[in-house]
């Protein structure tokens, strides 16, 4: 009898104590421009649903994540840095077998420790050629979604750069074939509801939902979005801008359709939501894409502040100060510790994290922000490296010499072939109710002036100050190190490494001991026998350990 009263007692404790932890809703945005959201000051694309989280929440203006995307979701979920991890050069493609470590211990799997139940919605990329290295193997209760990096937004098949075709979709560990014509960012956003509406309280939930949206597609479709959505941007001339701000609206209905869910199920009060993109914004017809970093410098794959700045913003009512603006430092692998700290676990007993915790540096709004650096990477297959120490940044190598410019965001057709910074007059603003309104200055104050949404407050964007006349041919990066003091120079416009070598020289020394605690990149040659057409038309595992 006395046994039984105590187990009683200790099922509901461990229930009350379950059920006080925070739901943690993580949305990825993929390829997300900084100039993609009016929170940043796009006065082309309205994102009230996100702006009005960012507002309500912690909008993060010193945030940074990696130059595209494996390296960012590894970094997310191991709370390391990919020159820790092997992830530091480039991405996953086809069917290069190898993954993220299985000796890696991720997000999910430190959260289920903790009682969560852990479901992803979206995009992995993270490996697949051993049915270990994919997500129900990785912590994660349920997967729907695809594994590789981009496909079809409609027909969900994936082309690999060796011209291997094969559809990419799955429902747990099953190829889920009946969504063909289905729209993936409705879909996912309509699995992410579902998942929230059924689910049981009695356990804190973990939703890692990283959508596809606005990564391009294949190569003969790159940008893709239903009709309805491509219509709400009639006054964006170029088609390829119009399309691709279609898919961002269709993404910002998808953020708002699962808070409205967390609020219905009455989650909401008791939640963390963490939006982030996985890099900066493919500008300038990139991949066929057409987003916008502007006023930034560069694009993704770039250790430009256009490819590695990112969009992120954290909103929960558990946080002691919101509605502000953080200017923390802030690196995209404190997300592993912050919210694992969140949630009622110590990140002081997570082994080898290069993250920090963050979670009492924002909700508290502290100053004494453990964060001081940020190695944006060292790659040494692509000879490339960029850190920057408090304000000052140095780059040197290959850290994206082809793609160092300003791309400001298309607007009439003729941009396609010939918009550059230097005859950039002006864009598609709204009105405060979101209305389209053309409109053509000279002045580009007056743009970010106007992009204040109703309900959403006024967005926070960079100021450059003027455009140097050598500000493109200051900085060689192939022949020696820039320097650039970025809290006064967020543009990049100067180089100032010729007046301040000594800090040239500790900023290489850093790198330098950096570098001894890398491990070699994990990229593996493609192994032929992935090709999809040895496995009924579909990427699958073909491993096995």
């Amino acid at each position: 009898m006395w046994l039984v009263l105590y187990l009683l007692v200790v099922q509901g404790f461990i229930f009350v104590q379950s059920a006080q932890k925070p739901n943690i809703i993580l949305i990825v945005a993929d390829d997300l421009g900084y100039d993609d959201v009016s929170f940043h000051g796009s006065n082309q694309i309205p994102t009230p649903n996100i702006d009005s989280l960012a507002n309500k929440g912690i909008l993060l203006n010193n945030y940074y994540v990696q130059p595209i995307c494996t390296p960012t979701r590894s970094a997310l979920m191991t709370g390391r840095h990919p020159i820790h991890t092997g992830m530091q050069h480039s991405v996953i493609h086809g069917s290069e077998p190898y993954g993220l470590p299985l000796t890696e211990t991720l997000m999910p799997q430190y959260l289920n420790e903790l009682g969560y139940s852990s479901h992803i919605v979206g995009k992995w990329h993270l490996g697949f050629f051993a049915k270990e290295y994919t997500p129900l193997y990785r912590g994660f209760k349920s997967h729907l979604g695809y594994w590789l990096g981009k496909e079809d937004y409609f027909d969900h098949v994936s082309e690999s750069a060796r011209n291997e075709n094969g559809l990419d979709f799955r429902a747990n560990m099953s190829v889920l074939s009946s969504e063909n014509g289905t729209y993936s960012t409705e879909l996912f956003t309509s699995e992410a509801v579902k998942l929230i509406t059924e689910h049981d309280q009695s356990e804190p939930l973990f939703l890692y939902l990283p959508f596809q949206a606005v990564h391009a597609g294949n190569r003969d479709h790159p940008l893709q979005a239903p009709q309805k959505y491509i219509d709400r941007f009639p006054n964006i001339h170029n088609m390829s801008r119009r399309i691709f701000a279609g898919m961002v609206s269709a993404l910002d209905d998808g953020f708002g359709a699962v808070v409205e869910a967390l609020s219905t199920k009455g989650m909401l009060n008791n939640s963390i939501i963490v939006f982030t993109t996985d890099n900066g914004g493919p500008a300038d017809g990139y991949n066929g894409n057409a987003a916008s970093n502007f006023p930034l410098r560069g694009i993704k794959e770039t250790l430009w502040e256009g490819g590695v700045r990112g969009d992120g913003l954290i909103y929960s009512p558990l946080l002691q100060n919101s509605q502000y603006v953080s200017e923390h430092m802030m690196h995209v692998c404190d997300w592993l510790p912050t919210l694992y700290r969140a949630a009622g676990g110590d990140p002081t007993t997570m082994k080898n994290l290069d993250g920090y915790d963050m979670w009492d540096i924002l909700s508290n709004n502290q100053q004494n922000s453990p964060r001081k650096e940020i190695l944006h990477n060292i790659d040494p297959i692509r000879k490339q490296a960029a850190i920057r120490v408090g304000d000052y940044k140095l780059l040197s190598g290959e850290v994206g010499v082809a793609y160092a410019d300003w791309y400001p965001p298309y607007q009439v057709d003729e941009d396609s072939y010939n918009l550059h910074v230097d005859n950039y007059k002006g864009q598609t603003t709204y009105n405060t109710a979101g209305q389209s309104i053309y409109k053509n200055t000279e002045n580009s104050k007056d743009l970010v002036e106007m992009s204040i949404f109703e309900n959403s407050g006024k967005a926070v964007s960079v100021n450059c100050g003027p455009k140097p006349a050598n500000a493109s041919t200051n900085c060689r990066p192939l022949t020696s190190p820039c320097l650039f003091h970025i809290s006064s120079d967020p543009c990049e416009y100067n180089n100032i490494a010729d007046s301040n070598k000594d800090i040239v020289i500790q900023l290489l020394q850093r790198l330098q001991e950096l570098s001894y605690t890398m491990v070699p990149p994990g990229n593996k040659p493609v192994d032929p026998r992935g090709d999809p057409k040895y496995h009924n038309g579909v990427w699958s595992p073909w491993i096995n350990l």
